[in-house]
């Protein structure tokens, strides 16, 4: 496992305009997070959990501090080149599931494969092996419209990892789960995590979801903490 970080935070700080004045979400964030990493951010409602995510995504910008993405500075990428990063490196599983409903779900799964320009043949097929992945072999050609909300969430996942990202970042993944649904999210991610060995970040408030994760961060006022 390489020992450079698949991602370096350096004094990143994000701003939003407010009716009276700035307000600071993040304030001055350093981290560093390792190549096969699985990370719980966790903190209140409005801490900040979900900017810092998106900034990890590239689907905002800091307002100042810089963040690295396997050595490259995204802060130096246009909007093109940014684009095509989150297409084939960084893989996103939110609180809700976003799959399209005139579509199978092995139809869903492969977009990412389509958007990156291969083949509806070769999309599909790796859309077969990350169903697989994900114990959903069985429902791939099932209308998204009939699966559980657990299963819509494993095929959100299996979507996620279809390229093979180096990250996946997950927002409340089990946000919208029962407790025993959402226990096996978490299994699943771990086992996705220690097989695949891509960098899992994980935004929740499920402290047992959190608990599975390798190590646990902490988002208060804007700092990062270490937890445990």
């Amino acid at each position: 496992m390489s020992k450079e970080p698949l991602y370096f935070l350096n004094k990143v700080g994000k701003e939003f305009a407010g009716p009276a004045e700035r307000l600071t979400v993040l304030d001055g964030i350093d981290l560093s997070i390792m190549p096969g990493e699985s990370i719980a951010i966790l903190g209140a409602s409005g801490s900040g959990k979900t900017t810092l995510l998106h900034l990890l995504g590239t689907l905002d910008a800091p307002t100042r501090g810089e963040i690295h993405f396997c050595g490259t500075n995204l802060g130096s990428l246009d909007n093109r080149r940014r684009a095509a990063l989150r297409n084939r490196d960084i893989g996103f599983v939110f609180q809700f599931h976003h799959l399209l409903s005139e579509f199978t779900t092995l139809e869903n799964v492969a977009m990412p494969g389509l958007i990156a320009g291969k083949s509806r043949e070769e999309s599909l097929e790796l859309a077969r092996e990350a169903l697989e992945l994900v114990g959903l072999g069985a429902r791939m050609s099932f209308p998204v419209t009939t699966l559980s909300g657990g299963e819509r969430q494993r095929a959100a996942i299996a979507r996620a990892i279809l390229l093979r990202p180096k990250a996946l970042l997950a927002d409340e993944p089990t946000g919208n789960l029962d407790e025993k649904t959402g226990r096996m999210i978490g299994e699943l991610l771990v086992s996705l995590n220690r097989d695949l060995g891509m960098t899992f970040v994980v935004v929740t408030h499920n402290i047992e979801l959190a608990g599975v994760m390798g190590r646990r961060l902490e988002l208060r006022l804007g700092v990062l903490y270490a937890q445990g």
